[in-house]
């Protein structure tokens, strides 16, 4: 059986609040003494209670039935750990540098080859995103618009914004960017 550990998740959202026991208590109408058993594990309470609780506690109820995770699991990617999204049979390689995209954001670290252009034509998507030179020169076409980009610059794509990128250069292209709404 899972351990949801739904009384921990409570005592979370009410000291992430500031709440004592007693304040809880005072704002739901239910005992100090039944919160204090229901973030201890000793009781078993019902559906409504919690859905008091989550309300007072401004938190969504389904999440004291997802199961518990590792912290460091959906938030830090390791260097080196990064998941490959994106084209695999492309000479782009496309690595998440967040640790998914259930977030309402995306960051990729995108890594373009001397002498390769990231499609053969101009591509737009629904996410706005806005993207960091971190190493190379490059050009960014924007609707057919060709700039030039350096290592250190930095440009926004506004959703609907037809682009693709041109490393006609020796060196290898790294450019970091961010995706809201996440669309790898």
């Amino acid at each position: 059986m899972v351990n949801l550990n739904i009384g921990q998740k409570i005592q979370k959202y009410r000291t992430q609040r500031g709440l004592s026991l007693r304040g809880l208590a005072e704002k739901t109408g239910i005992t100090a003494s039944m919160i204090s058993q229901i973030e201890n594990n000793a009781v078993n309470p019902s559906i409504n209670t919690l859905k008091t609780l989550a309300e007072t506690l401004d938190f969504p109820l389904y999440v004291l039935f997802q199961e518990d995770s590792d912290p460091e699991q959906e938030l830090i990617v390791r260097k080196g750990e990064y998941r490959s999204i994106g084209n695999r049979n492309s000479e782009v390689a496309y690595n998440l540098l967040t640790a998914d995209t259930k977030a309402s954001i995306e960051f990729v670290l995108m890594e373009i080859p001397p002498q390769t252009v990231t499609s053969d034509k101009d591509r737009s998507h629904v996410g706005e995103e806005t993207a960091y030179v971190e190493e190379g020169d490059v050009t960014i076409s924007l609707n057919g618009e060709p700039f030039e980009l350096h290592a250190g610059d930095a440009v926004r794509i506004p959703a609907g914004t037809g682009h693709r990128w041109f490393n006609t250069g020796d060196k290898m292209v790294r450019v970091i960017f961010a995706v809201t709404p996440p669309s790898f």
